[in-house]
């Protein structure tokens, strides 16, 4: 039986739109042409996290991404799925006022195929959103956890906790929502402050450690199917354990040439 849906059509931020309260939306991450041809026809929307920086180049946060490196990645994953829905995360940095984070959004477009941005912060953003989609650029918000404020809030902090806390993401993602994003990322919140937000919106929020009351999922490909061995978030569910997969698949390789078993003479020319 064939892992690919039936009724696989590329997504637009219209259809994303569409799907509150009518389809639970799936997103994952890609940094490279060929897991992205793997996810193309499956997942929803693929995002070039900036969690690259820590899962692909080892780092110890996300924050020493460049524009550059995005760029790079997502030209990268345009290549390998061109039919998908891609969206580039905008790294720490190329967003910290309106003029700037627009030329930074123009070179992306410019540069690369993604379909859309992606950009952390609620209210404190919300006037960045606006004047980026009004110059023609599809935004995703991305507000409760957001791994770019990881020094400034001392540490990866569950948010939702408080009623306080609570009304404060609603207020984000309005704002977020009358700025003109077609859709938000909710990280690391309490799953009963996350059914508030989502209802509290008409556009789709996608959850990441917010329970399964939100519009949506993303995971990062590399945690969610098990290369990832330092650590296993909460929210995370290994739905393959690669990392041991791969060991022993190299493990073997190693094997059949040290006893000489490969290449056979049926892999010779």
């Amino acid at each position: 039986m064939s892992i690919i849906k039936n009724d696989f059509e590329k997504m637009n931020v219209t259809k994303i739109k569409n799907s509150k309260n009518n389809k639970k939306l799936t997103m994952i991450t890609a940094y490279d042409a060929l897991f992205a041809k793997l996810f193309e026809e499956i997942a929803d929307m693929i995002l070039v996290g900036d969690s690259l920086n820590m899962s692909f180049a080892g780092k110890p946060d996300t924050l020493s991404a460049t524009l550059e490196q995005m760029i790079y990645h997502t030209n990268a994953v345009c290549t390998g799925a061109k039919k998908a829905f891609v969206i580039l995360d905008m790294p720490f940095g190329t967003y910290i006022n309106k003029n700037e984070a627009l030329k930074n959004a123009v070179e992306v477009y410019r540069q690369t195929n993604a379909a859309a941005i992606k950009i952390e912060g609620g209210e404190d953003r919300a006037e960045i959103i606006k004047h980026l989609t009004s110059n023609s650029i599809a935004v995703m918000g991305h507000i409760g956890l957001m791994p770019q404020y990881v020094r400034s809030e001392g540490g990866y902090k569950v948010r939702g906790k408080t009623a306080q806390d609570t009304e404060q993401l609603i207020k984000d993602a309005i704002a977020v929502e009358k700025a003109g994003a077609f859709a938000i990322v909710l990280e690391g919140v309490m799953s009963e402050a996350a059914l508030k937000i989502t209802k509290a919106v008409n556009i789709p929020i996608i959850g990441i450690g917010a329970g399964n009351v939100t519009d949506g999922q993303v995971l990062v490909w590399s945690d969610m199917l098990g290369f990832f061995e330092d650590f296993k978030p909460k929210f995370v569910r290994h739905y393959m354990n690669g990392a041991s997969l791969v060991k022993d698949a190299v493990n073997q390789y190693r094997n059949d040439v040290q006893d000489s078993s490969f290449p056979s003479k049926e892999e010779e020319y």
